[in-house]
C-alpha cells in the first residue's frame, strides 16, 4: 500500500487537485489517500472543499491576519514538517507555486518524503514575475521526485534545468478537467445559478459581458490603478457592454477598484464567486480580462479570448495558439485591446476559435496510470 499525503492550501490548488484526489480514491488500493490544508487564505479555501466534497484529514490552520509570506512559510515549514513526522507518508503531492507548495515540498525533503509536483515546469525566468510564485515553483522543482508537467513546453524547461527525463511525465493540465467537470455540473443548475447570478443584480442577458479579475500582488498599486481606469474608461466608451468584476478579498485589490470604478453604472463588482458560479460566467462572457494564471488556462476551453494582465507569463502556449494575449497593467494598452475585440468580429473569432494547448480533461487518469506503473 502506498500511502499518499496531498496538501493544498488556497483555492487554485483545491480546483485543480480534486480531480486527482477524486481518481486515486475511486481507484483505492494499492493507494491510501489522504489531504492536509494548510489554511493559507482560510475562507475562499473552504469554499471550495465544499464544492468538490473535499473533507481533509488534517487543517493545519494556519492563516493569520496581515501574515507575510516569510510567516507563512516559516509556519507552513514547522507544521507540515510535524505532520510528516508523525504521519510518515510515502509521497506528498503539491500543485503549483503557492507559498505551501514550496513550503510543503521543503518539509518533505528534510523528512526524506517523496514529492510529486502537478503543474511543474512553468517558468518566466523573471524570478519577481510572478511574485513569489516563480522561486515557489523553482524552489519546488529542486525538491521533487516527480515532475507532472502540464505541456511539452514545460517539459522542456525542466530539462534546461537537469531535471533527468525519466523523472518527468507530460500530463496535460488537472485545471481542464476540474473545469469540464464543473461545466458538464452546470448544465443541470443553470437555472438555479442564473436566478443566484440575478439575485445579485446581474442581468439576464451576459452576452456582452467583459469578465475580470485581478489579484496579484506585482500589480498592487500603480498596476491596479491603471487597471480600474481603464475599465471605467471602457464601461463610459461601450454603455451596452457589462463589466463584471467579482473583487478579490485583499484591501490592495479592493482599495483601488471600489474607489475608482464602485459607483460607474454599467461595472458590476460582486465579492469572490464560488467556482460553479464563476464557471458559468466564463461560458456566457463575451471576454475575459485577467491576471489570472488559472484563468489562462481555462478560458480556451470554453472559447473565450483572454487578455492578461501581465508583462509575463508561465503559460505562453496560449499566446502562441492565439487564444490570450499579454496587455500588461497598462491603461492604454487595455482600452486598445478591449476594443479591439468588441470592435472588430474577425480579430474576436480568430480568438475564440483557438485550440486549448492545456490538455483534455483527462490529466488526473494519466497522473493515476503513472503511479500505478510506479509500483509495478
Amino acid at each position: 500500500m502506498a500511502n499518499l499525503l496531498f496538501v493544498l492550501g488556497t483555492r487554485p490548488e483545491v480546483i485543480k487537485l480534486a480531480p486527482v484526489i477524486a481518481a486515486f480514491r475511486a481507484h483505492g488500493a494499492p493507494f491510501s489517500v489522504q489531504v492536509c490544508v494548510t489554511g493559507q487564505h482560510r475562507q475562499l479555501l473552504d469554499q471550495m472543499l465544499n464544492i468538490f466534497s473535499i473533507k481533509p484529514d488534517f487543517d493545519l490552520n494556519l492563516m493569520q491576519e496581515n501574515q507575510t509570506l516569510a510567516s507563512l512559510t516559516g509556519r507552513i515549514i514547522n507544521s507540515v514538517n510535524d505532520l510528516l513526522a508523525r504521519e510518515k507518508p510515502d509521497w506528498i503531492f503539491v500543485q503549483g507555486d503557492t507559498t505551501t507548495v514550496m513550503a510543503a515540498s521543503l518539509a518533505a525533503y528534510y523528512n526524506n518524503i517523496k514529492v510529486a509536483h502537478i503543474e511543474a515546469g512553468l517558468r518566466t525566468g523573471d524570478k519577481y514575475s510572478p511574485f513569489p510564485e516563480e522561486i515557489n515553483r523553482r524552489v519546488a522543482a529542486c525538491v521533487a521526485d516527480l515532475h507532472l508537467a502540464p505541456t511539452k513546453w514545460a517539459r522542456q524547461n525542466l530539462l534546461r534545468e537537469n531535471v533527468g527525463p525519466e523523472k518527468i511525465h507530460v500530463t496535460g493540465n488537472t485545471a481542464i478537467d476540474a473545469l469540464l467537470y464543473m461545466r458538464e455540473k452546470n448544465k443541470t443548475h443553470g437555472p438555479e445559478l442564473m436566478e443566484k447570478l440575478t439575485g445579485l443584480g446581474l442581468p439576464a442577458d451576459l452576452s456582452k459581458m467583459v469578465l475580470i479579475t485581478g489579484h496579484r500582488r506585482e500589480n498592487f498599486g500603480t498596476g491596479f490603478r491603471e487597471i480600474c481606469l481603464a475599465i471605467r474608461e471602457l464601461a463610459a466608451l461601450h454603455p451596452e457592454c457589462l463589466f463584471l468584476y467579482p473583487v478579490h478579498l485583499n484591501p490592495n485589490v479592493q482599495k483601488p477598484v471600489f474607489e475608482i470604478i464602485g459607483n460607474v453604472p454599467n461595472v458590476k463588482l460582486l465579492p469572490p464567486l464560488g467556482y460553479p458560479e464563476f464557471v458559468f460566467l466564463m461560458e456566457k462572457s463575451y471576454l475575459i480580462l485577467t491576471d489570472s494564471g488559472g484563468v489562462q488556462e481555462e478560458a480556451p476551453s470554453l472559447g473565450k479570448p483572454v487578455l492578461v494582465m501581465r508583462t509575463t507569463t508561465e503559460r505562453p502556449e496560449a499566446v502562441q495558439a492565439n487564444t490570450a494575449k499579454l496587455v500588461g497593467a497598462n491603461k492604454e494598452t487595455i482600452i486598445a485591446n478591449v476594443r479591439l475585440l468588441l470592435e472588430n468580429k474577425d480579430e474576436y473569432n480568430r480568438m475564440a476559435a483557438a485550440i486549448n494547448p492545456y490538455g483534455d480533461g483527462k490529466a488526473s487518469q494519466r497522473i493515476l496510470a503513472i503511479f500505478n506503473s510506479l509500483l509495478k
